[in-house]
């Protein structure tokens, strides 16, 4: 069991699938950003339909906002380690702290880019990255061993260094989820917030809480968080995007145009 000072967490995993839903090498292409994109549809994302409602709230819930003295956590990690039938305890350290697990659903709909096996370093060209990019399982997920001190920030960080995930953490933001009411919640969580406290204070019902790590995305993109490499294939893509739009555009009056010449060919002048 990991002391509460300690900066890294250790961890347990799980995983609900044991295959990758997609895979993609920078060896198949000369630009690892390109193959990844250009597989989308767009590059804007488009909205999906939900199988459940989905309210998205920037306000906290109310266990977020607990604040628990000292004999309050002693009683609540008692009331915890009650409910829950596996070995997943919380424990108390003599400071007040405590240590416990998070579990975390990965909810990604991109690749991740990890470095590329260690025999291929050799024969890459010096001053050029090359990256591995593959999809996670949309079913894996995660348990973290964490203190009460440990904020969304360091959970994320963690969880891309122990896959070895070299994007940037910027690129990703850890949510709450809950279901009340035949409704499902979801909160983004600050970087400064406590994830073992929330679910301390929620208790072990994953319906009242649960952590999801998605891809950062608030409305408005934080370009700084990417590499230029990526930037520029950006560019790319959306200048394909904009000719077909174009093209499409063009297309569209044309035809009208043509129809438009049909009737008047057509008609009587009267």
């Amino acid at each position: 069991m990991a002391k509460s000072e300690d900066k890294t967490p250790s961890f347990e995993m799980t995983w609900g699938s044991s295959t990758s839903s997609g895979y993609c090498s920078d060896e198949e292409s000369d630009s690892e950003f390109e193959q990844y994109f250009t597989a989308r549809t767009s590059f804007f994302p488009k909205t999906k339909k939900a199988e459940n409602v989905v309210v998205k709230k920037d306000e906290q819930t109310e266990w977020a906002k607990q604040e628990l003295t000292t004999p309050d956590i002693q009683q609540k990690v008692k009331e915890y380690n009650a409910q829950i039938n596996s070995n997943l305890f919380m424990n108390v350290n003599k400071d007040g702290s405590y240590t416990g697990f998070v579990k975390v659903q990965f909810k990604l709909a991109r690749p991740v880019s990890v470095p590329p096996p260690k025999k291929e370093t050799g024969r890459k060209s010096a001053g050029v990255k090359r990256r591995t990019s593959f999809y996670l399982p949309k079913d894996a997920s995660k348990h973290l061993h964490i203190s009460s001190r440990t904020t969304a920030r360091e959970v994320i960080e963690a969880l891309l260094k122990k896959f070895t995930v070299v994007d940037n953490p910027g690129k990703f933001a850890l949510f709450e989820r809950s279901e009340r009411h035949d409704q499902v919640y979801v909160r983004k969580l600050s970087d400064d917030e406590r994830p073992l406290r929330l679910r301390l204070s929620a208790g072990p019902n994953e319906k009242l809480l649960s952590f999801v790590l998605k891809e950062n995305e608030t409305g408005e993109v934080n370009w700084h968080a990417f590499s230029m490499p990526e930037l520029k294939n950006f560019l790319r893509i959306l200048q394909r995007e904009e000719e077909e739009h174009v093209k499409q555009i063009v297309q569209r009056y044309a035809l009208a145009r043509t129809r438009m010449q049909e009737a008047l060919s057509g008609s009587t002048p009267g």
